[in-house]
């Protein structure tokens, strides 16, 4: 992803110190609260029995898992916390990033398939979605943004592949097999990382990988360990380098914790490449999430006009009562 560059509507971003907090210094109890932790998901158990034995270990009052990982599959599945889980919009449709094992039912040469996978089997795929799917089997296109065979052992063939939300990776082998003609499916799945394409530089970011993850079983080991669990529980605001970012000034904040929508008045800076009618962040001077919800201006309508709305508020992630009405 390109460096993010920013408009400034006032060079003023004065802060109270006596209000609120960089996530960086948040106590445990107020990461349990308001973060989310990336457990790496064994085989066996659902998304969602994963993200009830992570509320359980925390003791938590709210849990919810970002993307589904089949109960066969493993890696990657980050659990938001508490007041977390309201943040599920922002974490819709990321892509996701798999390594697999894919096993042909008969042999074909190394050279027929890698250039099939890497080549011709990518880009904007049509897929019926498997019948014990979720959502209705119509057929519907998602995007292959890079395959790549990574080693083949006889009929089993390892590979990586990123792919857009609501891919059905299981589908895509056994369609392989079909185009193929000799047959094929899945033997083994492991999400590796969840993030976001960029079609503009194809580039892949990644947004929660490998790297950040947890098992459950180191979870519970550490379960009373206050430390440990704080460098595992990340902040809601580590996790959104995909969401564009409005800050805004102290004064701002009371307001928008009543529902108040976000007045230009109220704007220190915007992220540069804000479009109407997308979905945006809005910041504290001490980097907290305050809200998100629709931007009514671009970046540029936030940074010259002397009134009117700029971000419509959909949801308010901050408490109630760390930023008093000021004036």
């Amino acid at each position: 992803m390109e460096k993010v560059e920013w408009l400034y509507k006032t060079f003023d971003e004065e802060t109270d110190e006596r209000f609120g907090k960089d996530p960086s210094q948040r106590n445990l109890e107020e990461l349990k609260n308001t973060g989310i932790i990336n457990i790496d998901k064994h085989t066996g158990p659902t998304s969602h029995l994963i993200s009830e034995y992570v509320k359980n270990i925390l003791k938590t009052k709210k849990s919810g898992h970002i993307g589904t990982l089949d109960p066969n599959a493993s890696g990657v599945l980050p659990i938001l916390l508490d007041r977390s889980t309201r943040l599920a919009p922002l974490f819709q449709k990321l892509d996701k990033e798999y390594i697999g094992i894919m096993h042909l039912h008969k042999d074909i040469s190394d050279e027929i398939l890698i250039e099939f996978v890497e080549n011709k089997f990518i880009g904007k795929i049509q897929q019926l979605p498997p019948r014990r799917s979720a959502v209705a089997r119509v057929l519907r296109g998602r995007y292959v943004y890079e395959a790549k065979v990574l080693e083949k052992d006889g009929k089993d063939v390892l590979f990586r592949i990123i792919c857009e939300s609501g891919f059905y990776v299981r589908k895509y082998v056994h369609d392989i097999g079909q185009k193929l003609k000799i047959g094929a499916h899945l033997k083994e799945l492991r999400r590796v990382s969840i993030g976001k394409y960029d079609f503009e530089n194809n580039q892949y970011l990644k947004i929660f990988d490998e790297e950040n993850s947890i098992s459950l079983f180191e979870l519970a080991k550490i379960a009373d360990d206050e430390d440990k669990l704080k460098k595992v529980i990340l902040p809601a605001e580590y996790c959104l380098p995909h969401i564009k970012k409005v800050f805004v000034k102290d004064t701002a904040i009371y307001n928008i914790t009543l529902g108040s929508p976000l007045y230009v008045a109220g704007i220190t800076r915007v992220q540069k490449g804000i479009k109407k009618d997308e979905l945006v962040a809005i910041f504290s001077l001490k980097n907290e999430l305050i809200a998100f919800g629709k931007s009514m201006m671009s970046d540029e309508e936030m940074i010259k006009a002397k009134e009117g709305v700029a971000v419509k508020v959909d949801r308010v992630f901050i408490e109630k009562g760390i930023y008093p009405k000021l004036v």
